[in-house]
């Protein structure tokens, strides 16, 4: 099938999802995460062939990969959104103006979502998922790394539409190859909105060459601002979660700001970094903080290109701030407005860190790991936006919606 004959089908499935009752959407949800453990076997078996094809220190790996327990853990974020209330059709207001009219702003799906991903074959089942809950066709542009796997998760979701008697057009998995990529980002008039998840170039392009609106998501450069004032056991704590937990990830810690009078408490507060494996970027007033405390083979001096890099693996860049002030300033500088932290004991630090950063996501006291739709109650997410237009941070169901304007008559005409 031709492209734009495949764009045309999506377009045309987008129509009547709307109008599937709530209870049909739940109960294919709810088929659609049994089946994604009833297919574990099958679903491991295809990921491991692209996992082959790719180097395992390639910092793309851990994204790409499946495991059981991570299948589980997708199929539990299905049934979380399953059990979501739909948010189609909720009333926003209400109003009777002065000449009868009765207006009445309603929620209603965007149409079609085209989403770009690289090498996250769990994106395949977020969208899918969230897509359906909220009336909307999508369209799937994975990349090659992942095509096997999504390939399979394809497969298993047009499966569980059939079942329902949804048409299969309504997720649409495309071509891993360039042409589908440039003829997505062309798809004017067939796609409402278009997400790209993925590194900070994937991102780059799609907003430099698309033609339909785009949402930005996924990149992030994550900073965490270790105050004077800072307790020493929360922040080993909040830290080392901050950037091992899951380093591929896009609120993964990348640059630890460290208050100059808490330099002498340095490498007690990295220590559980050194255990992971950590490498360590210090400036120059960090790295002799370390320097015969912290393991000489994880230790380099850093330098200008360390800060304001998104490192996605167990690297980590420190700044020396004199203050607050020095903090947001290196932050502003730095920052792709993702995920920022501060640890503090100070009231007044903590209040002036949360309104000052511009950022989709600020933390006082708290890892920056918890940016994720599901940790944020939405469910899952179809990506973390960094941009300010029509959504920012995890997005989830109200997200993937727009407004119409209902106005209801008795014969008004206007006079001028």
């Amino acid at each position: 099938m031709h492209l734009q004959d495949t764009f045309q089908a999506t377009q045309a499935a987008s129509r009547p999802l709307s109008q599937v009752p709530a209870e049909t959407i739940t109960a294919l949800l709810l088929d659609l995460a049994d089946a994604a453990v009833a297919e574990t076997p099958f679903l491991l078996a295809e990921n491991a062939r692209d996992l082959a094809l790719m180097p395992a220190d390639d910092p793309k790996y851990d994204r790409l990969q499946l495991t059981a327990a991570r299948l589980e853990a997708i199929a539990q974020d299905i049934r979380n959104v399953a059990a979501l209330p739909s948010p189609l059709g909720e009333t926003l207001l209400t109003e009777e103006r002065p000449n009868g009219l009765q207006i009445t702003k309603v929620r209603v799906p965007l149409g079609v979502v085209g989403v770009i991903y690289e090498a996250r074959p769990n994106v395949t089942f977020d969208v899918a998922t969230l897509c359906l809950k909220t009336g909307n066709a999508c369209l799937l542009k994975g990349g090659s790394d992942a095509a096997h796997s999504n390939e399979a998760i394809g497969r298993v979701i047009q499966r569980v539409l059939a079942r329902h008697g949804l048409p299969a057009a309504a997720v649409t998995l495309l071509p891993p190859d360039r042409q589908a990529t440039e003829a997505l980002l062309q798809a004017v008039g067939y796609v409402d909105v278009l997400i790209p998840r993925g590194s900070q170039s994937l991102i780059d392009y799609v907003r430099q060459h698309a033609r339909v609106p785009v949402i930005e998501t996924g990149a992030g450069i994550v900073h965490t601002y270790f105050d004077e004032t800072a307790d020493l056991g929360q922040g080993r704590a909040i830290i080392a979660n901050a950037k091992t937990r899951r380093v591929s990830v896009c609120n993964a810690l990348d640059c630890l700001l460290v208050h100059e009078a808490r330099l002498v408490d340095l490498p007690a507060l990295t220590a559980p970094l050194a255990q992971a494996g950590v490498f360590v970027y210090a400036d120059e007033r960090a790295f002799p903080a370390l320097r015969g405390l912290y393991p000489a083979a994880l230790l380099e001096q850093a330098r200008p290109e360390h800060f304001g890099t998104e490192f996605l693996s167990l690297k980590l860049a420190i700044k020396t701030v004199a203050d607050l002030d020095e903090a947001l300033a290196h932050i502003a500088a730095h920052s792709s407005r993702h995920s920022e932290a501060i640890i503090s004991e100070d009231a007044a630090h903590i209040e002036r860190f949360l309104n000052a950063v511009d950022a989709a996501a600020v933390y006082a006291n708290a890892s920056t790991a918890f940016t994720d739709g599901a940790q944020f109650g939405l469910g899952a997410e179809i990506g973390i936006s960094t941009q300010k237009l029509h959504a920012r941070g995890p997005m989830g169901l109200e997200e993937l919606t727009s407004y119409k304007w209902l106005v209801r008559g008795t014969g008004q005409v206007r006079a001028s």
